[in-house]
């Protein structure tokens, strides 16, 4: 059922529609259309959201030098808005509910036209907890470089059956991981149009108690608020998995981007080694290895070059810390597809900053003084609030920067769970991981693992506006993970 926030913005976005501003520009609008659609899961249908491009396609798909000039309309059934994730848009095109626009009334459109940032982006609902039913798909704005290989683009996602406002009150009651154990996701079963006031208090909450949460961890550390009831690769399962046709002597070029909502995934390209071409959509040196960390929000362009002769190359997303597995097969057009059990014989490492480490810009920003520094300390108070600073979303006070300002961001992170940071607005370089300095890769969204770990960003304040900053686990910004760094 809608909330009266819901409602109140369903009000504020029917009267906005008429006069949101239709930009002029030669080039057509390209139609996407969020609905809803019916999936096979676990040999079961399940109803989820759609968010379909041109020609029926899951999202937006860009040549260079296009403009995102898209109509976005809304026939879901329930007033929700999108947010177009690693883009750098006009603030008032954000697609944050309350921030940068009204909520976009179910049967209605809005209107979008912006240079977009080449790479591999996505786009998800910012709005309650419809993400977690795959309100989310691809945003590709190809680069004007282009290589000369096969491309394929891979969707993560964590899937449950159950009503993702019931986990939510779960783990606001103190029901969940916080509790001393993970919440099988399918206990129920229930209305997944069902979402979440996300500006609202945390279940279980104590009235005035978030604000002043003092920053630390509550919980002994875990990986996993939620245990899903499956993995998605392009909304499907190893069970009845993706076959990508391939060339023998080959190479491919992988856009993979982990749309999960509570879940890190470590890509593992099993006997293949891949080179990593870029992360978030920026372009980075050259790095090789065959198992590769990716954070809810995160994207990371892979090159694969196909050994000679017939052959099936399992591209394997592993939950984080556990057997449970996704992916796709790479398959040669004579070879045999063997089937893959959703469940691996060894547990996945635990998503880190291994390679980040690693990680250097192709074009890092020209160096400058840092004119501003900034600390934001991840905290946690039971039963399930999630702070910056020691505040709340609704609560919180904005990151005051300057215009023209290079601002040093550091993430603090005494919890008990890893945190992926997501900056909307801008793109930052990972600066330094735990005191030691780098010149990182640029990103948009970055790991901040459990227990004590610094990460430093750097950012140019060159998009004015109020911008959210937020843990991208969809249940912590939730629970009141997330503020704004606002200027001028």
């Amino acid at each position: 059922m809608p909330t009266r926030r819901a409602l109140l913005c369903s009000a504020a976005g029917a009267a906005a529609v008429a006069a949101w501003p239709l930009v002029a520009s030669a080039q057509e609008a390209k139609r996407l259309v969020i609905g809803r659609r019916t999936i096979e899961v676990n040999r079961e249908p399940a109803s989820v959201y759609s968010l379909l491009g041109p020609g029926g396609r899951p999202g937006i798909h860009l040549e260079p030098g296009e403009r995102f000039r898209v109509t976005l309309e809304n026939n879901a059934g329930l007033p929700t808005l999108i947010h177009w994730h690693g883009q750098t848009p006009p603030p008032a095109q954000d697609g944050v509910p309350g921030l940068s626009q009204p909520v976009l009334p179910t049967g209605q459109r809005y209107e979008y036209d912006y240079a977009p940032r080449p790479g591999t982006h996505w786009m998800h609902s910012h709005e309650g907890l419809h993400e977690q039913l795959l309100m989310a798909a691809p945003l590709i704005v190809r680069e004007r470089e282009r290589l000369d290989v096969q491309e394929h683009v891979i969707l993560l996602h964590d899937f449950t059956f159950a009503d993702a406002a019931a986990l939510f009150a779960k783990l606001g009651a103190g029901e969940g991981a916080h509790s001393g154990h993970a919440m099988p996701a399918a206990e129920t079963k229930a209305d997944p149009h069902a979402g979440h006031n996300m500006g609202a208090a945390a279940p279980g909450a104590a009235p005035g108690a978030a604000p002043g949460a003092a920053p630390g961890a509550a919980s002994p550390p875990h990986l996993h608020d939620i245990e899903y009831d499956a993995y998605l690769a392009n909304d499907r399962t190893l069970d009845d998995p993706e076959v990508v046709r391939v060339e023998n002597g080959g190479r491919v070029r992988l856009r993979i981007i982990n749309a999960g909502t509570a879940t890190a995934f470590i890509i593992d390209t099993g006997a293949l080694a891949a080179q990593v071409l870029a992360v978030d959509g920026n372009p980075v040196l050259p790095v090789e290895g065959t198992q590769f960390p990716l954070a809810m929000g995160q994207r990371i362009d892979l090159l694969l070059k196909l050994p000679r002769g017939e052959g099936v190359y399992p591209v394997l997303a592993r939950r984080e810390g556990e057997l449970e597995r996704t992916g796709v097969l790479l398959a040669t057009r004579k070879a045999r597809v063997v089937k893959l059990a959703s469940k691996g014989q060894r547990k996945a490492v635990v998503a880190g900053l291994d390679l980040e480490v690693k990680l250097r810009a192709k074009d890092a920003p020209p160096r400058r003084p840092v004119d501003r520094r900034l600390e934001v300390v991840l905290g946690e108070k039971p039963p399930y609030i999630w702070t910056l600073n020691g505040r709340t979303h609704g609560q919180h006070r904005p990151l005051a920067v300057k215009q023209g300002e290079r601002v040093q961001l550091t993430f603090v992170n005494p919890t008990g769970m890893m945190h992926p940071m997501h900056l909307h607005g801008h793109q930052f370089q990972v600066v330094a991981v735990n005191g030691r300095r780098i010149d990182g890769a640029a990103r948009d969204t970055v790991i901040v693992p459990a227990q004590g770990a610094r990460v430093t960003v750097a950012f140019d304040a060159d998009n004015p506006g109020e911008w959210a900053l937020h843990c991208h686990n969809l249940y912590h910004m939730a629970a009141g993970m997330m503020t704004t760094v606002k200027y001028p």
